[in-house]
């Protein structure tokens, strides 16, 4: 895969941007999407046609590569959307809209709206395959996020007025996190049993609401943070809490006003590039581009 950058003419051509887009989405050859047919399709070439489009043989409907994708009926150049892609997956804590409207020329609104629209595309398409397996290691833990100050004279722990983060992560392989509404064992061990295997170990810090996991799983690691232990042999968290550290200074840093609304796609933004960190930019960003199909996000999708 040839390895691109920010001045390669896909990302300031929107020709040759539509034609990157097909060779990413189409593979081998243009499908409809209105029928999923790839035989028979052809392109149009006439003058009175526009560039891009092509015709289905068996529906006989038209459609081009963003027929059908979170790029559809956009009137911002295809140049554009795959720099906001290239951008956001590149960097290592992401690109506020602020940034990338200023980068690309667009309104900030517009440039908000893509970002989301990318990161709807980051989603993972693979959430039921399980994280872990057989013996193998699974860390997880919970962060809190927000600014909200706490309510004078409230009670419960000292984070609980902020935003709730649960993640797991595999070691040397992918995370997910959850925003989720409390950190207590009733939230967090269904979510444990849907998306980890059951002969997979896990690591957790001695929070109570890890309590009885080893009856889920294969064994259940548990580092003592409350007696200032980290670190025991092959049981530490220093994983997850390396990947928070990641995603903190991201959202503090780069984004800083993230909505309850859309804190989701935040966090599934940085779960995207740590899952995807052992290739390069351009796969990244392939990966990502992938993720538009079959996809629409409207101003009015929470």
């Amino acid at each position: 895969m040839i390895e691109r950058s920010i001045n390669d003419p896909i990302f300031h051509d929107a020709a040759k941007a539509r034609e990157y887009l097909e060779s990413v989405c189409w593979p081998n050859g243009a499908v409809c999407p209105h029928c999923h047919n790839n035989e028979n399709v052809y392109k149009l070439n006439g003058k009175a046609h526009r560039d891009g489009l092509y015709k289905c043989s068996k529906c006989h409907k038209q459609f081009t590569v963003t027929v059908g994708t979170l790029f559809e009926r956009s009137k911002v150049s295809l140049d554009k959307w795959l720099m906001t892609a290239y951008l956001l997956c590149a960097s290592k804590k992401g690109h506020s809209s602020h940034q990338i409207h200023r980068m690309i020329g667009v309104t900030y609104k517009t440039a908000w709206f893509m970002t989301h629209r990318i990161r709807e595309a980051m989603k993972d398409p693979v959430l039921k395959r399980q994280l872990g397996g057989p013996c193998k290691a699974v860390e997880v833990d919970e962060t809190f996020w927000g600014n909200k100050k706490k309510r004078k004279g409230s009670k419960g722990r000292g984070y609980h007025h902020k935003e709730k983060i649960f993640s797991l992560v595999e070691r040397g392989g992918s995370v997910r996190s959850f925003h989720v509404p409390a950190v207590n064992a009733k939230t967090l061990k269904p979510i444990m049993r849907e998306q980890i295997h059951e002969d997979s170990v896990i690591m957790t810090d001695d929070m109570g609401s890890y309590k009885g996991v080893k009856n889920d799983f294969l064994g259940h690691g548990i580092c003592k943070h409350s007696k200032k232990e980290y670190v025991r042999g092959a049981i530490h968290t220093n994983t997850i809490e390396n990947y928070f550290s990641i995603l903190k200074h991201g959202l503090t840093g780069i984004y800083q006003h993230v909505g309850e609304k859309h804190l989701r796609r935040y966090i599934g933004e940085f779960d995207f590039r740590y899952s995807n960190r052992h290739v390069s930019d351009t796969e990244r960003t392939v990966i990502a581009l992938r993720g538009i199909v079959g996809k629409r996000l409207l101003y009015t999708t929470p």
